[in-house]
Parts: C-alpha cells; sequence; structure tokens
C-alpha cells in the first residue's frame, strides 16, 4: 500500500492516502510530536439505508427501522463472548461507536498501545458474530433505550421535527428504530445488511497522530480482505412540502421547541463531479445565513431575549447531507408560536432588505476560526474529515470556499431556503 502525500502549507498541515488492495480508504493526518492518537474506522451506512439492492439481488431487500444502530451495538460482541470494550479498556483506550442517518463509525483515542488497539478495531469490526440468543438479547436491551428516548424531551422534539418536515424519506424515522421494529431483527437480515455495507469499498480508516504509516499499513493487510459488491441506495421520492407541526405533552417544566426550514436543492446528487464542492459551499451558505439570522449577535436573537421569548437554552443548526437537508433553530420558550411569528416576520424583513455586510464578514471570519481550531483537536479532525470524505468534500478547501462566497450568494440562498411555507414547528409542552 503505498501513500499519496497532499501537503496543504497554508494551514501547515499535510495528508497522506493510499486505497488499499481490498477497495479500503486510509488516510492519515500526521500530529509529529502529539502523545494522542486517534482512529474512527467507518462504513458509509445509516439509518435512512432500510431500503437496498446489493449487486445479484433480483428485487429491492427492505429491512426493519432501527437496524444500522442495531449491528453498530453488536459487532462489540466476540464469538469468544468478549466485549470489545473490555478488550479496549486493557490497554487504557478511550473507544466508542456511533449511528448517524448516513454514518456508523468504530472509533477510539489513546495515548500508549495504538498499534495494538488498531489492530483491535480492524479484528471486531471485521468479525460479526449473530446468533439467535445474543440477537434476541440485544433487543432487550435496545428497547429499553428506545422507551429512554420516548420520554426523553430533547430527543423527542428533535425527531418529531423531522417527521414534521419530511413525509416519505427516512430521515424522519428515529436512529434507533422502535420496539417493534427491531423485534423483526434476525441473525440473517443483520449478516445480509452486514455483507452489503460493512465492505471495504464502503468504508474507510481515518488514522490522526503521531503515525507510522508503514505500521498501519501491515494491520491493513493483516485484516482487511476485499469482499466487496455494489450498492443500489433505493430512497422514496420526498415531496416539496412538509407535512406540518407537531406538539406533543412530556415531563418538562417549560415548553421545548425546534423551528425547521426544508431544504429542496438535492442537485448535487445527480452524479455530477461537482457533487461534493457544490454540497460544501450550500453547507456553507446555509451556516453563515442562519448564523447572520439568529446567532447570538443578530438582531433577532436579542429582540427574542429582550422580550423573554428565549433563553440561554437557544441554538441552531445545519444538517445537510447527499440525499436531504435542513436548517433549524429552538430551545426552551414561555410561547413558541410567538416565536414562530417572530422568525417568520423577520424572514420577510431580511428578504426586503438582505443581510449587512459587515454581519456576514464578521460570521465568516467566526466560522474560519473555528475550523482553524478543529485542528487542535485530534478527534475533531478525524470526525470532520471522515463525513466530508464520504460526501466527495475536500476539507482543506473550505477556507477559499469561504472566501469565494459572495455576500449576493447569501443572500439568494436565504431567499429560497427560508421559505415559511416549507417551516415547521416541533413542541413539547408540559403535561
Amino acid at each position: 500500500m503505498i501513500f499519496q502525500t497532499t501537503k496543504h502549507s497554508n494551514l501547515g498541515e499535510k495528508l497522506l492516502h493510499a486505497k488499499h488492495s481490498s477497495g479500503l480508504d486510509v488516510y492519515i493526518l500526521p500530529k509529529s510530536g502529539f502523545s494522542k492518537y486517534y482512529a474512527v474506522y467507518a462504513t458509509k451506512y445509516g439509518s435512512i439505508d432500510n431500503c437496498f439492492k446489493a449487486v445479484g439481488d433480483n428485487e429491492a431487500t427492505t429491512v426493519p427501522d432501527g437496524i444500522a444502530h442495531f449491528l453498530e451495538h453488536k459487532l462489540f460482541e466476540q464469538a469468544d463472548g468478549t466485549n470489545a470494550f473490555d478488550q479496549f479498556s486493557i490497554t487504557g483506550a478511550n473507544a466508542n461507536a456511533f449511528t448517524s442517518f448516513d454514518v456508523t463509525a468504530y472509533l477510539f483515542s489513546c495515548t500508549d498501545e495504538f498499534y495494538v488497539n488498531l489492530e483491535l478495531l480492524l479484528d471486531f469490526v471485521g468479525k460479526p458474530h449473530f446468533t439467535d440468543e445474543n440477537v434476541a438479547k440485544e433487543q432487550g436491551i435496545i428497547a429499553q433505550e428506545i422507551r429512554m428516548y420516548d420520554d426523553d424531551p430533547n430527543w423527542r422534539v428533535y425527531f418529531n421535527l423531522l417527521r414534521g418536515l419530511y413525509q416519505k424519506f427516512p430521515v424522519r424515522y428515529d436512529i434507533t428504530g422502535t420496539v417493534e421494529s427491531i423485534s423483526q431483527i434476525t441473525p440473517e437480515i443483520l449478516n445480509k445488511c452486514y455483507d452489503v455495507f460493512y465492505t471495504p469499498e464502503n468504508m474507510l480508516l481515518f488514522l490522526v497522530g503521531d503515525i507510522d504509516e508503514v505500521k498501519a499499513a501491515e494491520l491493513v493487510d493483516k485484516h482487511v480482505r476485499a469482499r466487496g459488491t455494489e450498492i443500489e441506495r433505493i430512497y422514496p421520492d420526498e415531496p416539496l412540502d412538509v407535512s406540518g407541526d407537531i406538539t406533543q405533552k412530556l415531563a418538562v417544566s417549560a415548553p421545548m421547541f425546534y423551528l425547521g426550514f426544508k431544504d429542496t436543492d438535492i442537485s448535487y446528487n445527480a452524479g455530477n463531479p461537482d457533487g461534493g464542492e457544490r454540497l460544501l459551499k450550500r453547507k456553507l451558505l446555509a451556516k453563515i445565513s442562519l448564523e447572520a439570522f439568529c446567532g447570538k449577535s443578530s438582531e433577532l436573537y436579542t429582540k427574542l431575549y429582550e422580550q423573554g421569548l428565549v433563553d440561554d437554552s437557544f441554538g441552531h443548526e445545519v444538517n445537510f447531507e447527499k440525499y436531504y437537508g435542513f436548517t433549524a433553530l429552538g430551545g426552551e420558550s414561555r410561547d413558541p408560536q410567538a416565536v414562530k411569528d417572530a422568525v417568520a416576520a423577520h424572514v420577510a424583513k431580511i428578504k426586503q432588505t438582505g443581510f449587512n455586510s459587515a454581519d456576514i464578514a464578521r460570521v465568516k471570519k467566526m466560522f474560519k476560526g473555528g475550523f482553524l481550531r478543529r485542528f487542535n483537536s485530534i478527534e475533531g479532525i478525524g470526525n470532520n474529515f471522515m463525513r466530508n470524505i464520504f460526501d466527495d468534500i475536500d476539507v482543506f478547501s473550505t477556507l477559499s470556499a469561504y472566501d469565494k462566497i459572495t455576500d449576493e450568494e447569501i443572500n439568494k440562498f436565504f431567499n429560497e431556503h427560508f421559505d415559511v411555507n416549507r417551516m415547521v414547528m416541533s413542541v413539547i409542552e408540559p403535561l
């Protein structure tokens, strides 16, 4: 395995990349002199991938919701009855895993025994072990987790928002699934999903630290074998319209709310060669316009705060991926409807006046500073690179992408994306 080096002098960083004979992409971001290491081994597979067709399949396979998350849990359990978490703890490593809408990742950080931990990571992810007994046991464990999330107001206000924004696209379903859906999971279904999505061609390994690439390559050679298959991911056609507002009552002391705007421009998914570049630009346009619109230094936030309609819990987020996109803002409020009305009124105002150029410049500077600071965190580096690589985005182009965005493009994006006809409110009210 021969690594190619790309140097980024403006950031003082370099990135090593090699394509293993198995098809696995291996990346190393060297951090000479760092005492800490980080590794993430990820597959482009998440909760939205519930319908697919592999090469050789005559028909599409539809699987129960929550299976990607279920599979993540099960991989830690080894055939000899041990758990990979326990083995990491012996070396003092901090191991974890997560499943998102479109990615499942296994990771660890450590200060010692990096290559021992790397071998453990490659080994356990590559050796699934599913039986009727251990699947039944996990169904009970995850069912308890699902019931806990069902009573978690932060979880419910967020996923209720997605149900309100999307009518068909599977981002509207809980990542964990439901108690009913996970009860349908069998070892055969788990093996099918593993064989389709946990192939080297659909995965990547990203390493950060003072790493010897020769030693890392030897471990990849030892544990990773080609067994690829092409995947056709099948998603429903999502209407442009939203489903509508959702209100639920739970045990909270004050109402909680989320307001979301559904994005409808996903033309970067049509196999365009510049898809990654266009997706990055759209993400940055969303981040800049949302921060300028309702960030803690914005006119809207100041007004809402002074009126007692929001407090320090107020925040916002951008979630733009290859197959879906939305912006959201929310927190606690004594009157969520008044917040919604104020947001709609401020949208109309900004569409008339446009953003202040000084505000846009300030927001750009803030985000660029945050991007540079992320290189001081090896976890932040690893996770950020992993997600962007899967989206065909060159992370090192982010700074120049900010500089290329014009005020006119930001205002144009705002006028298109912040459509009150595609705005949804999710509210959790006290019992």
